[in-house]
């Protein structure tokens, strides 16, 4: 656990804000969420983002695997 603006959080939540972050700055709130949800990804066993993420696919993989997806420029990555 580390403190963040004096709460605890886990690395890993960290981690899935920062995914959330990123999505939103790419893609738009909106689309971001939609993509999320949505969009079944091979790369990901032909699961959602979302689906992925609560089967414990770790959170940069899945970060990487829509990179991948929709050609994310590396610099963004």
């Amino acid at each position: 656990m580390r403190l963040l603006r004096g709460r605890r959080v886990s690395v890993e939540g960290v981690r899935l804000q920062e995914f959330w972050v990123r999505l939103d700055r790419h893609f738009g709130s909106m689309r971001a969420r939609s993509l999320a949800h949505d969009h079944v990804f091979a790369a990901l066993g032909g699961r959602t983002a979302i689906d992925a993420i609560d089967a414990g696919v770790p959170v940069r993989k899945v970060w990487l695997a829509i990179c991948e997806e929709y050609e994310v420029p590396p610099k963004e990555r």
